[in-house]
């Protein structure tokens, strides 16, 4: 566990960032408010309007945090329609819960404040040895983040105050053993079953459809076979990496920034340590975690005494899988890679040393440091190709800063297209063909929602101009201009007609499954001794044993009173099922721990339950709107009849 975490650490941070960090204290209050004037309304709590920027400048932020914190993260993901989607459910979220909070008069005093701006971890660390804070960093700590001190500290307030809406209702999930029990046995609870299918691929075989029956489909469902609007555009992209082409470095500056950064080049000091753990999380009882400090003590004078039987007991003893096996050893690590306070006994120990007990909330360690790695200063011509880079890299960043807004407005002006802008900018025209929405396979800015919408505006598409200059990441921007223009149109039946029949067949593939199955139900209804079922199965929700999931919850919603019972099931496009229901089988009691776990569980449920229910209603007390249409789940494509 140990060992994961710190070979993952980039992977908990932004699972931290998507669990805890709340959106408004990225922006800040003021922040959102910014952006009021921007664009069509797209919510509306309580009265006061959400604006299509804000929406923008709120899902940007949020790709933009989680970038930092996973490179390797598919941009497309973060761009997609259900990503945009969530991004404005949240921001309504933090306005009903503002509004909520300002209703009932909730407020944070200076003393609260200062309590949690005291328990910043990062904040924290600008104080100086004699307690004051460092106001200098802390400025520019909150102004990477687009705030003032000022703006921060209100953000953090109003957070404080927010909180306390649904503050309440987290200190009220508590199940008694006995409802647990009750909801969890009833939800896992098992259906012996049989189960006969009419799959409509079985009929697809035997179905020839008239060229009439496909005239008539393809007329009754035009909207299947559309070929959508689309545009051959020229483009250009305007971004850090474009700028740094053009940019070129002299020797002299190379030697004054190698002077003034080889210490910092030189790398960090890296240690190499053992442990052993003994797991203890912080939400145990309190009896539990005293006895696993006690075990660790034990082991810490042992390996005291015997430095050098720190592996075998690490082998033997130590409850971290991934490092027990080697001796509990963790490999070399610099700072900021281990938990604080493994990090801070670690790198407190001298070569050879055994720390004593060392507390964390995977639990307790016993820490040998085996090696230090000290950093090695290395010479101009070994660190040049890396600080040609990064040299290169902050002139590229200041001069994109300086041309982004002569850019926005060149693209405004230039009348005659996108070649002028390219020959100023020093800039590639590239080309390529759009739709509104992007093509299976395509990253990048054509795969960027609100690029391609600019490009289908009216002023682009029927008066011929640019569109504006669209950001669509940190330090990129993009333009276009339409060369040639397709609007949606129908396709010809000889065009699409293989997919046509296609459709034909499984529609009606699907109709006689269904028709056969309900026929075979009645029968079986008639003469329950004449049925014939394939041999019963076992199922539940955690085990469907490969049946759908309609199925299985037919079978579980079946009366046991009324058992065995019969019931058919349509499975869409799939086709039918005829399940006949024999009996209830209870759950095997979970062992004693597993039921605890699922206690905590289900206590954790209900209270998620409460909470949502309760923003609910204020959802609907201030008047809530989001006018934006929920994008559709992906299930691939129906069948229309």
């Amino acid at each position: 566990m140990f060992e994961f975490v710190r070979k993952h650490t980039k992977i908990m941070m932004g699972l931290m960032f998507l669990l805890i960090i709340p959106s408004f204290v990225l922006f800040g209050l003021e922040g959102y408010n910014r952006f009021n004037e921007k664009g069509e309304t797209v919510a509306k709590v309580d009265g006061r309007e959400i604006h299509q920027g804000e929406w923008d400048a709120a899902h940007k932020a949020e790709v933009d945090k989680l970038r930092q914190s996973m490179p390797t993260l598919d941009a497309k993901l973060l761009d997609s329609p259900e990503a945009r989607y969530a991004t404005l459910e949240r921001l309504v979220r933090d306005r009903v819960v503002a509004a909520a909070a300002a209703h009932s008069k909730l407020a944070t005093s200076d003393q609260r404040l200062a309590e949690e701006l005291q328990r910043n971890e990062v904040i924290a660390s600008l104080r100086g040895p004699d307690g004051k804070l460092d106001m200098a960093r802390y400025r520019q700590l909150v102004s990477a983040q687009g705030m003032t001190p000022e703006m921060f500290e209100n953000s953090v307030r109003a957070d404080l105050a927010t909180r306390q809406v649904l503050a309440g209702l987290g200190a009220t999930g508590i199940a008694t053993p006995a409802q647990a029990r009750l909801s969890l046995d009833a939800y896992f609870e098992k259906r012996e079953i049989q189960v006969a299918r009419f799959n409509a691929v079985d009929y697809a075989a035997k179905i020839t459809p008239s060229d009439a029956e496909l005239d008539a489909f393809y007329k009754a469902n035009p909207q299947l076979f559309q070929a959508p609007e689309q545009a051959r555009i020229d483009y250009l992209v305007l971004d850090v990496d474009s700028v740094k082409k053009g940019i070129t470095l002299n020797e002299q500056d190379l030697k004054t920034y190698y002077e003034q950064n080889v210490a910092r080049m030189a790398g960090q000091e890296e240690r190499r340590a053992s442990h052993i753990l003994i797991a203890s999380p912080q939400s145990a009882p309190a009896a539990e975690r005293a006895k696993a400090k006690a075990r660790a003590e034990e082991l810490a004078a042992v390996v005291q005494k015997a430095p050098d039987s720190f592996a075998d007991v690490a082998k033997k003893n130590s409850q971290d899988p991934g490092s027990a096996p080697g001796g509990g050893d963790l490999d070399f690590f610099a700072r900021g890679a281990m938990t604080k306070a493994f990090e801070d006994a670690a790198f407190g120990l001298k070569k050879g040393e055994v720390s004593g007990v060392v507390e964390s909330e995977f639990g307790y360690h016993v820490i040998k440091l085996t090696d230090i790695k000290a950093p090695k200063q290395r010479s101009f011509e070994e660190l040049k190709p890396e600080m040609e880079a990064d040299l290169k890299k902050q002139q590229a960043q200041r001069k994109f800063a300086e041309s982004a807004d002569a850019f926005s407005n060149a693209v405004y002006e230039a009348a005659d297209g996108l070649k002028s802008v390219a020959e100023r900018f020093k800039l590639e025209v590239r080309t390529a063909t759009v739709t509104r929405t992007p093509a299976q396979g395509v990253t990048g800015v054509l795969a960027n929602p609100k690029f391609l919408a600019s490009v289908f505006t009216p002023d682009s598409v029927e008066k011929k101009r640019n569109t504006e200059a669209v950001e669509v990441s940190a330090g990129q921007l993009v333009s276009a201009r339409i060369a040639q223009y397709t609007p949606a149109r129908t396709l010809p039946l000889e065009e699409v007609k293989a997919q046509v029949r296609l459709r034909v067949i499984a529609a009606r593939g699907a109709e006689q499954a269904r028709k056969e199955g309900m026929d075979k139900l009645a029968a079986f209804q008639a003469k329950p001794a004449a049925a014939e079922l394939p041999a019963a199965i076992l199922v539940s929700r955690d085990d469907s044993q490969k049946q759908p999931a309609q199925v299985v919850e037919a079978a579980l919603r079946a009366d046991p009173a009324a058992l065995p019972a019969l019931v058919g099931v349509d499975l869409g496009a799939q086709g039918y099922a005829v399940v006949k229901v024999l009996k209830a089988v209870q759950r095997e009691a979970p062992a004693a721990d597993v039921a605890v776990r699922e206690r905590q569980q289900y206590s954790q449920w209900w209270t998620a339950g409460e909470s949502l229910a309760y923003y609910n209603l204020l959802k609907d007390r201030y008047k809530t709107q989001i006018k934006v249409a929920k994008p559709a789940p992906k299930t691939g494509d129906e069948v229309v009849q």
